[in-house]
């Protein structure tokens, strides 16, 4: 164990006592936060109507964030660093809000916080109030690329954003609550990934303070060597800064950030896979808060989590220790008669962006420079007509992906992220030009492992997604490729990020950031060799839940779609761009000019589909995914040939947020854009690639949603072919064609015939599988013969 106690005092006592004097007002203003909304000075005694009538908020984490925040910021201005600060600690708002309103970076985003007693007061008020500002490091906090509000995911975005950012130290403090989520457990995995010459660093700082809301941690009480033991064995070299006393402490502290910054600089300048420094921080929990409320002890237990003295206006013994504590760090000393800190307060603040809350590292968009991107032309298929071609979608994709690294090349502001499946989903062209980044050993047998590699592979969606928002967040681009029934195991940490950037479009200061893209491959209807386990399209399900400014969701039915859709949502900014393609050989609807106009529309009529396009149709087959689309143009085959007197509309999605109203969604369809594809009065059948309930609550506004009947994948998977998979949940062709007998009038009576066929060819197509374990040959070798 590396222990610095023991060392020189590293800090002479002008620099002891400004240290401290920025951590006491940190601490000051913090603690204001959660109650005062008047007399932020107190420059007369408290009374009950300067509190406010509910109190918010979190004190527990708040003392020693403002510790690492105050010796960081000496840190800086000792070794004139490049530093940004992730707060894994949930609710840590006080703490930060305190620190950026010192430095002036607060004041500077928001001027009407100003700094003096006026804005202290705003500052104070502001706070978990109404129309003021959320109790955890939320956008509106200036420096921060991590809300906190959910555990896990710091450690991830620290890494994220230290990523082709040379020269960056990212300092992230991981609570030890946050150290027990299984998203922060793999974190401490990135270190294998991070190349020492080329990226950033990532400082960790475990802050063991002992509990959580109500029970101790789990990294706080197991034995010193076994806890040292587990930081060894993850690849660090942990410095132990352990204690109460506020002048050991300081002193340790500095000790130990001067060695960290030192072996981080040894290790920038060597090779190979390093022990990176952490620093592992025990302090009470409610450090310098009140230490017996009611009798019970609080400091350094449980029951300062939150608010330490819970009934200040009811109970005048907790007024008289509130205001005890409040002047305990001598204000009057910290704060000038305007309010404004003193010279001994900011004596250690950096200046201009080198202030941890002035980084423009955590304002990425300040830092972003668009991606040159290639000629989607140079990689369309040739599609002579509709279906006379075939491709694998997704390896076009890789192939103009490739192309995306090439031309980025010297800006590195580009990757590829994907939990070990990049080859699988077929994207494996990037390696034409670029490998999988990788600091750990290698054999002989691997391939496309290189130490500077610029695809991220690792068997975890939660890292994968963690690293993509840092990357983004600190100004650069990228895409994260995923089987689509595992990409749900991301769905709470891409809930925060639409949260974030819902927040981050209203902010003025807060400049636009590369969308989150979404690549969801290897899906649902090509998974009948995996078996049910590997079926789930319910990803887009929650997505569509969300933000309406935020998420995007597309269904490209085929490669040349496929190329534009993803050109796009790399143009894009502020989005969630969800993009749902197969991997398999398929059928070329589009060529390229043709797929450039049915994606700039959304959703579209295919007139060469389509039966009778003089006059009004009697049914509109519509589809939404490229299996689907396959499928409905299987039916209207069959349709044109068995009842060639029955006008047929073809529509395609593309765009599945077209369906919505326009009131709902910026994509939406107005009601008479929408009736005019889809008609007023007349049987929609629709296949969709996901759960059909999602298609009804997209329509059920629309004038004919009465008449819209869908067909999806309701849960009914197996291991089996994939034509079977449609049979299984009634979505293919002939199921198709009986839902259009059944739906118009009048074709239940004449069409009885074709009906019955259709229901023998189901049949003979479950004789036939059982019978040779593949799909009949006219699926297997159907085609369209429009």
């Amino acid at each position: 164990m590396t222990a610095l106690d023991a060392r020189p005092a590293v800090l002479g006592r002008t620099e002891l006592a400004q240290v401290d004097a920025l951590w006491r007002a940190a601490n000051y203003l913090a603690a204001g936060q959660i109650y005062l909304m008047a007399n932020p000075l107190l420059r007369e005694p408290l009374r009950p109507e300067q509190i406010k009538p509910r109190l918010l908020g979190h004190w527990g984490t708040s003392p020693g964030l403002n510790f690492v925040y105050a010796h960081l910021n000496r840190a800086i201005l000792t070794h004139d660093l490049n530093a940004m600060f992730v707060t894994g600690p949930g609710h840590g708002g006080p703490a930060l809000l305190a620190n950026t309103w010192l430095e002036g970076s607060y004041t500077e985003a928001w001027p009407e916080v100003t700094q003096d007693a006026e804005g202290m007061r705003e500052l104070f008020k502001q706070f978990s109030f109404p129309g003021g500002v959320p109790s955890h490091v939320a956008p509106q906090v200036p420096g921060s690329i991590h809300e906190g509000g959910e555990l896990g995911y710091s450690l991830a975005h620290a890494f994220g954003a230290a990523f082709d950012n040379p020269g960056l130290i990212v300092a992230c403090v991981v609570g030890d609550g946050e150290a027990e989520t299984g998203p922060l457990a793999t974190s401490w995995h990135a270190n294998k990934f991070l190349d020492p010459v080329r990226d950033g660093a990532v400082l960790p700082i475990l802050h063991l303070n002992g509990y959580k809301i109500a029970n101790p941690t789990v990294l706080s009480r197991i034995a010193p060597a076994e806890l040292d033991a587990l930081l060894r064995g993850y690849g660090y070299e942990p410095i132990y800064v352990e204690g109460s006393d506020p002048e050991t402490m300081h002193q340790t502290m500095a000790a130990a950030l001067d060695s960290a910054v030192a072996d981080l600089a040894v290790i920038h300048r060597g090779t190979g896979r390093p022990a990176w420094p952490m620093i592992v921080l025990r302090s009470p929990k409610g450090w310098t808060g009140p230490a017996i409320v009611d009798g019970l002890p609080v400091e350094g237990t449980w029951r300062a989590h939150q608010v330490p003295l819970s009934q200040v206006r009811q109970n005048p013994e907790h007024l008289r220790q509130l205001e005890q504590w409040l002047r305990s760090y001598r204000p009057e000393e910290l704060f000038d008669s305007r309010g404004r800190p003193v010279a001994d307060v900011t004596a250690m603040i950096p200046a201009g962006e080198r202030r941890m809350g002035a980084s423009p590292h955590a304002n990425g968009g300040v830092l972003l420079q668009p991606l040159t991107l290639p000629d989607i032309a140079a990689h369309a298929v040739a599609v002579p007509a509709p279906g006379t071609t075939s491709a694998e979608p997704t390896r076009a994709l890789g192939r103009f992906l490739r192309d995306v690294f090439a031309l980025n090349a010297d800006r590195a502001n580009f990757r590829l992220f994907g939990p070990d499946e990049t080859a699988s989903n077929r994207l494996d062209a990037v390696y034409d030009v670029t490998a999988k980044q990788w600091q750990a050993g290698l054999e002989p047998v691997d391939e496309h492992l290189s130490h500077d590699g610029r695809v991220l592979e690792v068997l975890s969606e939660h890292l994968c997604q963690g690293w993509l928002e840092g990357y983004l967040l600190s100004g650069r681009h990228g895409l994260f490729n995923c089987y689509e029934a595992f990409v749900h195991i991301v769905d709470s940490m891409v809930n925060q990020h639409i949260k974030w950037l819902r927040v981050h479009r209203q902010i003025p200061w807060r400049r636009p950031v590369a969308s989150l893209n979404y690549l969801l491959t290897s899906h649902v209807w090509r998974q009948d060799h995996n078996g049910f386990s590997h079926q789930d399209p319910g990803f887009v399900d929650h997505i569509a839940n969300k933000s309406s400014e935020v998420v995007r969701i597309y269904f490209p039915p085929d490669t040349n779609t496929l190329l534009e859709v993803a050109a796009h949502c790399l143009r894009s900014r502020d989005y969630v761009n969800v993009v749902v393609a197969g991997k398999n050989d398929s059928p070329n609807w589009l060529d390229a000019e043709q797929a450039a106009l049915h994606c700039a529309r959304g959703v579209s009529i295919w007139e060469w589909a389509s039966t009778h396009t003089d006059r009004e149709p009697d049914v509109v087959l519509g589809c939404a995914g490229d299996a689907p689309t396959l499928e409905v143009l299987a039916a209207a085959q069959i349709l044109r040939a068995e009842l060639p007197d029955l006008a047929v509309r073809v529509v395609n999605v593309v765009d599945l947020m077209r369906l919505q109203p326009e009131i709902e969604h910026p994509h939406g369809l107005g009601d008479r854009e929408f009736d005019a594809l889809f008609t007023p009065d007349r049987p929609v059948i629709f296949a969709y690639h996901g759960y059909p309930w999602l298609i009804h609550r997209l329509a059920y506004r629309r004038t004919n949603h009465h008449d819209m009947h869908v067909r999806g994948y309701t849960e009914h998977g197996t291991t089996t072919t994939p034509f079977d998979m449609l049979v299984l949940n009634h979505m293919d062709r002939f199921q198709l064609v009986i839902d259009v007998i059944d739906r118009v009038p009048g074709l239940v009576a004449t069409a009885g015939v074709l009906r019955q066929r259709m229901t023998e060819a189901q049949g003979r197509h479950r004789r036939w599988i059982l019978a040779h374990g593949e799909d009949l040959p006219e699926i297997l070798n159907w085609a369209w013969e429009g």
